[in-house]
């Protein structure tokens, strides 16, 4: 999420709480490595800080309007604090923020202190708990012992069957593991797995440059380690996420990092101490004394000033904050140049590949190399076939949520309509119009099951009222609007339990204090459109997902400002077909089916998470859309191929390549008519496909080869 100005904004704050430890690991940043700020804080955080930080941190919330904000009780160890404190943190927090926003309070600890009492105040509060644990006894106890020089094992394992108890299952996060390539892997994953986590998280060691790793310079034993546990978890099945793994599956299909260690997402974190002052990520620690300090603190700063500081600034750049040797690296956008704190040494400062760079390349392309499917799709010879692929993308995770969601009396009879909707001919084309809704995927991708339930019953709804199918939903709604994906939305008086009754088509719904119907005043439905020569386009505006491009979207539409889009609209797909009269049945296109007005001035724009839908400023120019749309539906066919297809071997380069020989093709043909403009675009696809001729022959799949002949086919229509 960005500001008013474009930069990211805070949205993860690490709180500590407590400034000491009861272990005395000696991989631990905060004790061990360049910085020692420690020593002069206070041990415990005081009221009177809690106050300050819950204080700002609302302000923060009120003036950027986050969707969530997660705070993490963090140490030293935080369950020294003891029971009695952590309530009033907690309270302190939840009285603060809940007002403004969804809070996500959570706990990193090593577990050796947890008990009945820390668990009663974070089942009160929702605290989410992550647990450390380095596997198994032998491996766990090379570093995390406790101050007397005895393990800590047992005592971790105690905390574990405790979170593993039915009151507080919920409350588990997962367990964090940092790396030692002197333990047996296996036998670290497998301890792992036998505790069951609902997560684990595979941690490099924070080292340097200055301070290189165990094994730094011989071979990537780092990445030899983690494949190894990489193969052994693909045999179990993926019992259970792994962070590390699910970030660079994620990052190699285009989509986004899970983890701040991987990837181009811009640092959302913010650290305040014991004492208030204001810190940069944890990790720099380990570069040198002072690193993480910004000089800023809760009672003279906002978070405003802390995201505006350089330090964070300099996290926030992406690619162009990357050292020369990583924006050259094809596998920039999954390794992202490893953790900023990893890149640190004493001659450049952070401008240098991480000191794992080796490691992370190899763990990459060995993770893509084990992943990629080489058999020729259907989705690659046919749009329509393309579009179904989409759409089970979406069912899929719908039945995924269903896993987590069964058992829920609301889910229950909703799950039981989609079942019977999906069986019935008719009512199977209606279910997938829904969930076909290009907005409807990234919602479900960003929350977690119970956080979906809303919106899969609002889904439901949609489907039903479309299918004809008679029904009766009822769930609590956190919002004080419902948007049925693909229909409209119903505004309600306020948020809390509602009903929707779906009969011969029409609906209605109730909430304790109100009711409504189609033709309510509370209710707006969206609005389509039908060029003359052309399926049925929808004009969503109100889609609460519906942000999903690089510049802002527009507010709702007022009725006659959208009267005068969708002629604006009409106008342009009736140029569009006379221009270019053969488009609609391109196969190398994917022309989109929904269009959200964007804010003037914005252009044309693809999703970027949703291929099928295109956004559109408000202002756009018919010429513009002509001359611009026939380009972005080549890209978004390439976009919507890699969500369903593996065209070549993720992280080669092939895809930049693929990109380019496509795009100067595209507007080759569509400059045809101006020969020079045509001839030079030509020139640039001719060496693009040289160089998809020269990789190596087990770079590119059958799909991504398919489409290689497809581009040189169209070369020589156009150069003869």
């Amino acid at each position: 999420m960005t500001d008013s100005h474009g930069r990211q904004t805070i949205q993860q704050l690490v709180l500590k709480v407590h400034s000491r430890c009861d272990l005395a690991c000696d991989h631990c940043y905060v004790y061990e490595h360049a910085d020692q700020s420690w020593r002069g804080r206070p041990i415990v955080i005081a009221e009177h800080v809690v106050g300050q930080v819950a204080r700002r941190l609302a302000e923060y919330v009120t003036d950027t309007s986050p969707e969530s904000v997660t705070v993490i009780l963090h140490g030293g160890e935080p369950l020294l604090a003891g029971p009695a404190r952590l309530r009033d943190i907690c309270a302190e927090l939840t009285g603060a923020l809940t007002p403004l926003t969804e809070l996500d309070l959570r706990i990193h600890t090593n577990g050796v202190q947890l008990g009945r009492p820390h668990l009663e105040v974070f089942r009160e509060f929702g605290v989410k708990i992550g647990i450390s644990l380095d596997g198994d006894r032998v491996s766990n106890d090379r570093h995390r012992l406790d101050r007397r020089g005895r393990s800590s094992y047992d005592r971790v394992l105690r905390a574990i069957d405790l979170l593993g108890l039915p009151e507080y299952r919920h409350l588990y996060q997962g367990l964090l593991c940092t790396v030692d390539v002197a333990n047996d892997p296996i036998a670290v994953h497998d301890a792992l797995t036998a505790l069951e986590p609902p997560r684990i998280d595979y941690l490099l060691p924070h080292s340097t440059w200055a301070a290189p790793p165990p094994g730094h310079g011989a071979g990537t034993p780092y990445a030899d380690w983690l494949l190894k546990v990489f193969d052994r978890w693909e045999e179990q099945g993926r019992p259970m996420p792994v962070r590390t793994f699910d970030s660079v599956l994620s990052t190699l299909r285009g989509g986004p990092s899970l983890t701040e260690a991987l990837g181009l997402a811009p640092s959302d974190l913010a650290v305040v101490e014991t004492d208030g002052s204001f810190e940069q990520a944890d990790s720099l620690k380990t570069a040198y004394d002072g690193a993480p300090a910004t000089g800023y603190d809760v009672f003279r700063h906002s978070f405003a000033e802390f995201a505006d500081h350089p330090g964070v600034r300099a996290r926030q750049q992406g690619e162009e904050g990357l050292s020369e040797t990583c924006r050259a690296c094809p596998v920039v956008e999954s390794c992202g140049g490893g953790l900023y704190a990893h890149r640190y040494s004493d001659e450049r400062g952070f401008d240098n590949p991480s000191v794992f760079c080796t490691d992370l390349r190899a763990l990459i392309v060995g993770v893509a190399e084990r992943v990629t499917e080489r058999a020729l799709v259907p989705s690659v010879t046919g749009v329509e076939e393309l579009r179904l692929a989409q759409t089970e993308l979406t069912r899929l995770l719908v039945a995924g949520a269903h896993e987590h969601l069964a058992g829920h009396p609301d889910w229950d009879t909703a799950w039981e309509l989609l079942l019977g909707l999906d069986t019935g001919e008719t009512s199977g084309v209606a279910l997938d119009a829904v969930l076909s809704h290009p907005y409807l995927r990234p919602s479900l991708l960003r929350a977690d099951a119970r956080s979906r339930l809303p919106r899969l019953m609002a889904t439901a709804v949609a489907a039903s009222v479309r299918a004809g199918v008679e029904t009766t939903l009822d769930w609590d709604e956190p919002d004080t609007e419902v948007h049925l994906p693909t229909l409209g939305t119903v505004r309600l008086p306020q948020p809390g339990r509602v009903r929707f009754t779906v009969s011969e088509g029409d609906f209605r719904w109730r909430t304790p204090e109100h009711g409504g119907s189609r033709s309510s005043a509370r209710w707006r439905p969206l609005e389509r459109l039908r060029p003359a020569d052309g399926p049925t386009l929808l004009i969503d505006d109100a889609d609460p997902y519906r942000n999903r491009y690089p510049t802002p979207v527009a507010s709702p539409l007022s009725p006659s400002d959208l009267a005068l889009f969708g002629k604006r609209l009409r106008t342009a797909h009736d140029l569009l077909d006379e221009r270019h009269p053969g488009l609609r049945d391109d196969p190398r296109v994917l022309l989109a089916t929904t269009i959200t007005p964007l804010r003037a001035g914005s252009g044309l724009e693809l999703s970027t998470s949703a291929p099928d839908a295109l956004g559109l400023a408000v202002d756009f120019e018919p010429e513009e859309f002509v001359r611009e749309l026939p380009l972005l539906a080549r890209r978004a066919r390439l976009a919507a191929l890699r969500q369903v297809a593996d065209l070549h071997v993720p992280g080669t380069g092939a895809g930049r390549l693929l990109d380019e020989a496509s795009a100067c093709l595209g507007r080759a043909a569509a400059l045809a008519p101006d020969r020079f403009a045509t001839e030079e675009e030509l020139r640039r696809a001719r060496h693009a496909l040289d160089r998809l001729a020269m990789l190596p022959a087990d770079e590119l799949t059958e799909n991504g080869t398919y489409l290689v002949q497809e581009l040189q086919e169209e070369w020589v229509a156009l150069h003869g």
